[in-house]
């Protein structure tokens, strides 16, 4: 990718494509908490035991896994704006097969999932790319609030989740019917998306896709930052898929109560996503997402351990916030070079994604032996690891193009999350950035 400056009306069209990232984001989210809100209903049409539900749950993220090393190459190629159109219409499929398939058995749900888990990890690249871009062009830190778009329609869909349980709407009516919405706003809003580049640099279109994923793939702050997100990734993932099950088997509240929990956890996720961005700024990427995994880890033992289904809740409101930024901040690391953000947000996608393939086959196993509540304490140690490597996120110093233009990450990125000021003078066009 190229160097991006801006370029006359370029206001307005960046304001288009900052409120369609948005609109993207919170379509991600809706969809997925959508599903994730009638987890607990599908286990028990199907009769999953917690092992048989992790396995389940295994096709999705394996048909992520699969999208995510074509991702780069892909979006590369044809834009963010086409990916996330495309793939829109693809999860919107999944979703509804999942839906439908729950009648009638195992199998046509975890094809559904399947091609759910495909769309949303190219999405998630696509989505991303765009974030980065939008995130050059406007010069300060707001990857954060497109994730926290993304929780936004978390909880919205978590909250209609729940709706539909105390309604007893079936699951065969209330996801289709989410999949029509979230498609048709999809497409129309990615028309909005700017050019994940300005076209000005003289690569070959045909070679850069290949030679920038293989590149990516070789970087040592780029796997870092990979296993970084897959911590975080495995936080957030496990408290998606496990929260309102852990809640009604292990703290025995009533099923919409489950999901409330759920939702608690979605809620505290957006405000840390919400209001990230300052904290950021002022204190650093590195310090603030090891303060937040610290909290991350007594929200978990107070959700495991807390003697009372109301300190469970409090529990979720911790262990949200704590997972709140460090997938947007290792997303944003990953973008710090525009020229390379598709193939290295890719090569992160990629590494992080591999947490949910181990998430819910982990909890489902340690849940045959734990209990489904005692198992979450594996959470605890993964953000751990992700405090130790937290170092690995610190934005890259500004760099030149051959025009002379500067590559790195946003001025208020590198002055405020990289706790230096870049070494060289400002260059054309910095103001802007």
């Amino acid at each position: 990718m190229t160097s991006i400056t801006a370029t006359p009306g370029a206001p307005t069209a960046i304001r288009d494509a900052t409120t369609a990232t948005y609109a993207a984001f919170i379509g991600a989210g809706f969809a997925f908490a959508s599903w994730a809100s009638r987890i607990p209903q599908v286990r028990d049409r199907l009769e999953l035991d917690p092992a048989g539900l992790g396995l389940v749950l295994f096709a999705t993220a394996a048909g992520s896994l699969l999208a995510l090393p074509l991702s780069g190459p892909l979006v590369t190629r044809i834009g963010s704006s086409r990916t996330v159109a495309a793939v829109a219409i693809l999860l919107g499929v999944g979703l509804a097969v999942a839906a439908l398939g729950s009648l009638v058995g195992v199998v046509p749900v975890v094809i559904g999932l399947f091609l759910l888990g495909f769309a949303n990890g190219a999405w998630d690249v696509g989505m991303n790319v765009q974030a980065t871009v939008v995130e050059q062009r406007l010069g300060r830190s707001i990857m954060a609030r497109f994730h926290a778009g993304f929780s936004l329609g978390t909880v919205a869909g978590a909250l209609l989740g729940a709706a539909m349980v105390a309604l007893r709407v079936p699951v065969a009516v209330h996801l289709p019917a989410v999949a029509a919405l979230v498609v048709a706003s999809t497409v129309w809003q990615a028309r909005r998306f700017v050019a994940d580049h300005d076209g000005s640099a003289p690569d070959d279109p045909g070679q850069a896709p290949r030679v920038g994923a293989l590149t990516a793939w070789r970087e040592p702050r780029t796997l870092l930052i990979g296993v970084f997100v897959l911590a975080f990734a495995f936080t957030e993932g496990v408290g998606n898929d496990w929260i309102s099950v852990a809640a009604i088997d292990g703290h025995h509240v009533r099923a919409a109560l489950g999901t409330l929990a759920f939702a608690a956890f979605l809620t505290a996720m957006t405000i840390g996503r919400w209001f990230g961005p300052a904290l950021l700024d002022r204190h650093g990427r590195t310090a603030v997402v090891r303060v937040l995994a610290l909290i991350g880890i007594a929200g978990v033992a107070l959700f495991v351990f807390g003697p009372s289904p109301a300190s469970a809740f409090a529990g979720t409101l911790l262990w949200g916030l704590g997972a709140s930024l460090g997938f947007p901040v290792g997303m944003s690391a990953g973008g710090d070079d525009p020229r390379r953000a598709a193939a290295r947000v890719s090569v992160i996608a990629s590494i992080g994604y591999c947490a949910f393939l181990a998430g819910p086959p982990t909890i489902g196993f340690l849940g045959d032996h734990l209990t489904v509540l005692r198992a979450l304490t594996v959470v605890s140690a993964v953000l751990g690891v992700a405090a130790l490597i937290a170092g690995a996120v610190r934005p890259l110093p500004a760099t030149r193009s051959a025009s002379g233009a500067s590559t790195g990450p946003p001025a208020s990125q590198r002055t405020g999350l990289a706790g230096h000021r870049p070494t060289n003078p400002p260059g054309p066009g910095e103001a802007l950035r």
